[in-house]
């Protein structure tokens, strides 16, 4: 079996990232979980990689502490460098037995160093401190440090909660200043949407002319979203297109390398390894590059290295030679390959769309007849991109009875721009994992556990789409 594009531990899950560039390699500092019962307490383990697709994962990096030490858990921070080239490590602090006034476990933005470039971290747990008068001492997390030149001074940011106010609508990004990235002073929120429960991991860097705030949230949606704005004081602006994936995509930050911008998060796994368990936390890491539009946008697609990485291809038969034009003005077709696909593999398809048709994409681990199937559909008259899947869990004796009684997945949709024309839907799929791109500008994540092998498969339904190119390409680790 190849050996996998997406990282994952031999004795856990990833959780939350922390990205860090140092000379041209990527340091991916991630929560490590392990789902144990009791849990063991959570540590920074470190992975680095220089090409995105080949990683080496180095165990613990900064330890969690005892059962009865603030920091039992280690939980999401960021790391900055000092002038004299210190590395500053910031994290959340908390133990489940260390409870605040409120009853819930207090979080504590806590911090270690390193003068040996982290190979090594000094916690100081004497420069440890909390939420401030006016805030939630169990919502205190996620500290986020970049250097603000134009003030000359440090800025963390923090997910945060108001401590009075709808309940769901109490998250801030709090803020903390410093000239010496020892003592921090509480100031005025960074943004206060009033919007969501909280605004988990933080993130915000500059890019040309443009700044970006990134941020997790989990009330009307589970899901990374970004503003943006002229300056790092805002006012922050909603883009059309905001989020950066879909639900199974969660707490992703980013990091630069040659001027490029890469996104790491985590593709959350499913109870009980079933297309139908519930989404759990942590789960296998994935990265997407950021592409920055004329107006400033973002767009999110695979990064280059990893499409290269498949470079073997891997021949299909189709009952038609390409171009092929699916023409079903009321009704529904679907051409399969003759040849069962790899576990494996990279797949590009270009469909000229015709106006008014309702649907057309790819089919993948499909049956012959292409009835069992996942489905990466694209949607023009909804302008969506869905991921579906035939059959539906059966809870019942009669035709109807069909789990969920929706039309594709919940939570695995993403809006896309699909006017008529061409548009380039791109896929990886890796064992129970599969990532979609579509136009290189809008992703969509997955997990597919029951479904293990299978065709792949064009089809569209009332309207017409002609199939110009269709690109399938393996791994060949040598």
């Amino acid at each position: 079996m190849n050996r996998s594009v997406f990282f994952q531990p031999n004795d856990g899950w990833v959780g939350d990232l922390i990205p860090f560039e140092k000379d041209g390699e990527f340091w991916l500092f991630y929560l490590h979980e392990d789902r144990s019962d009791p849990k063991p307490g959570t540590s920074w383990n470190l992975v680095t990689t220089k090409d995105l697709t080949q990683f080496e994962d180095h165990g613990v990096s900064l330890q969690h502490g005892t059962e009865t030490d603030l920091d039992f858990n280690a939980y999401t921070g960021s790391i900055v460098i000092d002038d004299a080239g210190v590395h500053h490590l910031f994290y959340t602090g908390q133990n489940p037995r260390n409870l605040g006034a409120d009853g819930a476990p207090l979080q504590l933005v806590m911090h270690a160093t390193s003068t040996d470039d982290m190979q090594s971290w000094t916690k100081h747990p004497e420069l440890t401190f909390g939420a401030p008068h006016g805030y939630e001492s169990g919502d205190w997390r996620d500290p986020f440090v970049f250097r603000d030149e134009s003030k000359g001074q440090w800025r963390m940011l923090l997910a945060a909660r108001h401590y009075t106010g709808p309940d769901r609508r109490r998250g801030v990004i709090a803020q903390c200043i410093s000239n010496d990235l020892m003592t921090w002073q509480h100031t005025e929120p960074f943004w206060d949407p009033r919007r969501y429960i909280t605004h988990e991991c933080p993130d915000v860097f500059s890019w040309g002319d443009w700044w970006y705030m990134v941020y997790s949230e989990f009330s009307e949606s589970f899901t990374t979203r970004y503003r943006m704005a002229k300056s790092p004081d805002g006012p922050w602006t909603v883009p059309n297109l905001d989020s950066i994936d879909g639900r199974a995509f969660y707490a992703s930050k980013s990091a630069e390398r040659d001027g490029r911008r890469f996104f790491f998060g985590w593709i959350a796994s499913k109870e009980g390894n079933t297309d139908d368990g519930p989404w759990q936390w942590a789960g296998t890491m994935s990265v997407l590059e950021a592409r920055q539009n004329p107006d400033g946008t973002l767009g999110f697609s695979f990064a280059d290295e990893l499409v290269d990485s498949f470079w073997d291809d891997v021949p299909v038969t189709l009952p038609n030679e390409l171009p092929t034009r699916l023409d079903v003005p009321d009704g529904y077709t679907a051409v399969i390959s003759d040849e069962e696909l790899p576990s494996q593999f990279y797949a590009k398809a270009v469909l000229d769309i015709a106006p008014n048709t309702t649907e057309c994409g790819l089919l993948l681990r499909s049956s012959q007849d292409g009835d069992h199937s996942y489905v990466l559909r694209l949607e023009p008259k909804r302008g969506r991109l869905v991921f579906d899947r035939w059959p539906r869990t059966i809870t019942g004796d009669a035709q109807w009875h069909v789990s969920g009684d929706v039309p594709f997945d919940i939570e695995l949709e993403r809006p896309c721009d699909l006017t008529p024309g061409e548009h380039t839907l791109e896929v990886i799929v890796d064992g129970d994992l599969c990532v979609a791109v579509v136009d290189r500008q809008v992703a969509l994540s997955a997990r597919i556990y029951e479904l293990s092998a299978g065709r792949i498969g064009l089809f569209a339904g009332e309207g017409s789409a002609t199939v110009t190119e269709l690109e399938i390409r393996k791994r060949t680790d040598n």
